[in-house]
């Protein structure tokens, strides 16, 4: 009876034995995920079951793990040459950790331990390391757009950035957005119908609380038929002075700009001169200098703009006067081919001259 029970006791023994020897190695803890600033530093923990016989190894793949994985350590010894990098081991926790200082942004990505049971076998567990980066506008995001007036517009704007950056729009000057208010928020902003007036800059920007974040400037032109504007559309000047004609255009894309009498266009010559200066958002300022004015050559005078989205006309008078206007007309001699021609208009012109003169040198004290 006692060698049965003996017997017995032996084989429960031998069987506990071995079943202890079979044991599978496990990882039984590993750190999560963790989030770190540029040049910052963290503690990545694996901890093991039964695998004191079996290598223990640190691997990093890329986020998206699109590439082979990298191997850092084997057990308590490095495999890189990083001085950033360093092992220890704790023999009583059979915890390996691998510490990473001065964190990069090339560091984020996907870290593993694993328990090599054979070639084609082994144990795994993995940590993430995300790295805060500040944010990037990227690439397909729209850079300027050019639409005719009444169409949609949609700009567009992407950026990359841990935390994920978030996006509004502002417009130049903190102008109000033709959607309504100064700011909007997301990837994509949609106008409807747009108007001339909502041509300009918009600012992309893209903020996650990493750094200042990042901007692009996006430029809307918006095309339109001209818009002819007449500042004075009546002037008046005495005979054989000067006068400027003036129209102010706004059109883009940039009109074709002439000037009319009596439906003939006009020319450079020793009677007119034409010229035309551009200013900024699309104006242009024409302006038409009648030369030594003839009687012939009073009447309705005709500005015309004209782009591929329509034409568009103002008209000025030039009429009559007894009494030079000045500018132009100031410090601009009058000859006659013969002084017994003077008339009574002339008298008066001269007479007025005179008078200025004589108030210049009274106030100037000579």
């Amino acid at each position: 009876m006692a060698y049965n029970n003996f017997k017995h006791c032996s084989l429960l023994l031998c069987l506990v034995a071995v079943a202890s020897g079979l044991r599978t190695p496990t990882i039984s803890h590993i750190t999560q995920e963790q989030i770190r600033d540029i040049g910052g530093s963290v503690d990545l923990e694996c901890s093991v079951h039964y695998a004191q016989d079996y290598p223990v190894l640190w691997m990093k793949y890329d986020r998206l793990k699109t590439t082979e994985a990298l191997p850092l350590s084997s057990n308590s010894g490095l495999i890189i040459r990083d001085s950033r990098f360093s092992m220890r081991f704790d023999a009583a926790s059979a915890t390996y950790t691998l510490s990473i200082k001065d964190i990069q942004e090339t560091d984020a990505g996907w870290y593993q331990c694993q328990v090599l049971l054979s070639v084609s076998n082994r144990i795994t567990a993995e940590v993430e390391l995300q790295v805060r980066r500040p944010p990037i506008i990227s690439d397909n995001s729209t850079r300027s757009l050019v639409v005719s007036e009444g169409e949609s517009a949609q700009m567009e704007c992407y950026a990359g950035g841990f935390p994920p950056p978030k996006i509004s729009w502002r417009r130049e000057n903190n102008a109000i957005l033709p959607t309504g208010g100064s700011i909007y928020r997301g990837n994509i902003l949609k106008l409807n119908s747009v108007h001339k007036e909502d041509r300009g800059t918009y600012y992309c920007v893209a903020e996650n609380g990493v750094a200042k974040g990042a901007r692009r400037n996006i430029n809307l032109e918006v095309e339109f038929a001209p818009v002819v504007t007449v500042p004075r559309p009546r002037l008046g000047q005495a005979l054989q002075y000067d006068m400027d004609l003036e129209c102010h255009v706004e059109a883009y894309p940039p009109p074709a700009i002439s000037w009319l009498k009596d439906e003939v266009q006009l020319s450079n010559n020793q009677h007119y001169r034409i010229s035309h200066f551009a200013t900024a958002d699309e104006f242009t300022d024409t302006t038409l200098r009648v030369i030594t004015i003839e009687k012939r050559q009073y009447g309705l005078f005709t500005c015309k703009a004209q782009n591929k989205l329509g034409t568009a006309e103002g008209q000025v008078e030039l009429f009559e006067t007894i009494i030079p206007v000045c500018p132009p007309a100031c410090g601009q001699s009058r000859f006659y081919s013969s002084s017994a021609s003077a008339g009574p208009h002339h008298l008066a012109s001269l007479l007025i001259c005179a008078l200025f003169l004589v108030t210049r040198i009274v106030n100037t004290g000579y």
